[in-house]
């Protein structure tokens, strides 16, 4: 058996694209070559079906104004055949041409890892059993690594490939947590969720992590995950999670119950940090979100003028900043500007790369405008060339 795997050609699709034979990775100067490169990942992902010649030559060659593509293709072809010899492969033919389509050759095994993953999804669609069903889910999770040939997904095909186990793996993991969930198997949920969350980072897997930190009462992790996800998402992409996963998280978040305190305890609890006594209260956008409904209801009463400040850190041209290093610490820099700034009342949200929110309360909008002073006053140096831009409504009553 031993004998048997040390022949065989391990190929990665999922992630970098990786080559391995006899343990040994076949990296180096001609994985740099283009054309071997290509040939090598689409003969390879159809070792059982071939590529056609035609097909093969509208890959590699695309549109260039080639005399004769024939010639070219098979100059490529062979060139790659030398590759292979001297990257240790034993010698063979390696790639045939039959009734117009090429294979690779039947005396070197392939094991390729979506090969791998095609077939764990289709047997685990396939079975009645569901232990069998879950192991075969869970094994196809796991067994994809990345998005399939990430760095060629401007490749045609490789795109389209892409795009479909994308949606494959989305399907194995929601057919796995479903069966987790009902088995009521958190430990394991949390771990796919885990997983899945860096594999595929932004794309509402945190879900089943709450889902699970809350069904095992883990509370606080709970609740620290739901913070960070929303901090996490703006800070990276400058977006909000989608309302999908908004939404389930603010349910499951309902759920967290507290054991029986007595409330001197639980007051204690809800009390502020001395760290953070001076200037505005900065949160996070769950939170700002939720003073902000609150502020809302209490305007019901009347006798309250609130406004919300949009500042936004732009260039000497006065266009929004664009992301990096300069970005992250000027952004560093108003966000304290800010909190200076304004009274110790009021609310202040990091809203994105170089974005802040700020809610003023009991305030008319004459004084908006000196706020906005104030921030300049804290924030702008000597012929510092970036600036800030102001948006500000006021907050009307829904009611």
């Amino acid at each position: 058996m031993e004998v048997e795997q040390s022949k065989t050609l391990y190929v990665q699709m999922f992630g970098n694209f990786q080559m391995k034979y006899n343990g040994h990775p076949l990296t180096g100067e001609r994985l740099r070559d283009t054309h071997f490169t290509s040939l090598m990942q689409i003969l390879l992902h159809n070792v059982s079906s071939g590529v056609s010649r035609d097909y093969l030559e509208d890959v590699l060659l695309g549109d260039r104004d080639v005399e004769n593509r024939h010639q070219a293709l098979q100059t490529i072809i062979y060139k790659a055949k030398r590759k292979l010899k001297k990257m240790g492969l034993p010698e063979d033919n390696y790639i045939t041409l039959e009734k117009g389509i090429y294979y690779w050759t039947s005396k070197i095994a392939v094991k390729e890892d979506a090969a791998v993953f095609d077939r764990l999804c289709d047997m685990a669609d396939k079975s009645r059993d569901e232990e069998r069903q879950l192991s075969l889910y869970l094994e196809a999770c796991y067994t994809y690594k990345g998005e399939f040939l990430s760095t060629y997904t401007g490749v045609l095909w490789a795109g389209a490939e892409a795009r479909r186990y994308r949606k494959q793996f989305c399907d194995c993991v929601q057919r796995a947590a479903s069966i987790l969930r009902k088995r009521e198997d958190w430990f394991r949920l949390e771990k796919l969720g885990r997983y899945v969350t860096v594999i595929a980072p932004f794309s509402d897997w945190e879900c089943l992590i709450m889902e699970a930190l809350v069904e095992s009462g883990r509370h606080e992790e709970a609740r620290k995950l739901y913070a960070d996800t929303v901090d996490n998402y703006l800070k990276e992409r400058g977006i909000y999670p989608s309302a999908k996963i908004m939404e389930n998280m603010e349910k499951l978040g309902n759920q967290i119950r507290h054991s029986y305190e007595i409330l001197d305890q639980i007051q204690q609890n809800l009390m502020e940090g001395s760290e953070n006594i001076m200037g505005g209260y900065q949160c996070s956008y769950p939170v700002f979100r939720g003073i902000y409904h609150m502020v809302n209801r209490l305007m019901e009463r009347g006798g309250q003028s609130v406004y919300l400040m949009l500042c936004t850190l732009v260039d000497s041209k006065g266009n929004p900043m664009k992301e990096g290093e300069r970005l992250e610490e000027m952004s560093v820099r108003l966000g304290e500007a800010i909190r200076r700034s304004v009274r110790h009342g009021d609310i202040i949200n990091q809203y994105g790369g170089g974005q802040f929110l700020v809610l003023l309360v009991n305030t008319t909008r004459e004084n908006c405008d000196i706020i906005e002073k104030r921030i300049n006053q804290n924030f702008i140096t000597g012929r510092q060339r970036t600036g800030v831009q102001y948006h500000v409504n006021s907050v009307i009553c829904e009611a």
